[in-house]
């Protein structure tokens, strides 16, 4: 991996920024899944802004899931890279990378019970 100086560097910042920019670009053209979760993440955002709750766990909830994806769509590339044939271990490492968003999706439907469902009780009267 190559340095470039300083962290605080300005131009070293500006081009990780747009390394993670491309990252981004990839995988909302290339994954499905990461365009619905971001259309539920701004669901629930404007939920919780409509709802008058506390936006933090909305928030945090949502950037956890797609941040997940990333990282999962990270796994299945590089699995595919070093292991292009079928092994048990690719399979391994897809699978337990995918748990690990369907388990962060999860827990943003908790967040989501707890947080928007009683102001939407409230909201509608109920």
């Amino acid at each position: 991996m190559r340095s470039d100086g300083s962290a605080l560097n300005l131009r070293r910042w500006w081009r990780s920024a747009g390394f993670a920019w491309a990252g981004l670009a990839f995988a909302f053209r290339t994954q499905a899944n990461f365009r619905i979760e971001l259309v539920c993440a701004a669901l629930a955002v404007l939920a919780a802004l409509w709802l008058g709750v506390p936006g933090a766990p909305v928030l945090l909830a949502c950037a956890l899931v797609l941040a997940l994806e990333l990282m999962n769509t990270a796994v299945e590339a590089v699995v595919d890279l070093v292991s292009p044939d079928v092994h048990p271990l690719a399979k391994v490492a897809k699978d337990a990378s995918a748990a690990a968003v369907l388990l962060a999706c999860l827990g943003a439907v908790l967040v989501a019970g707890v947080t928007l469902l009683p102001a939407l009780l409230a909201r509608l009267g109920l």
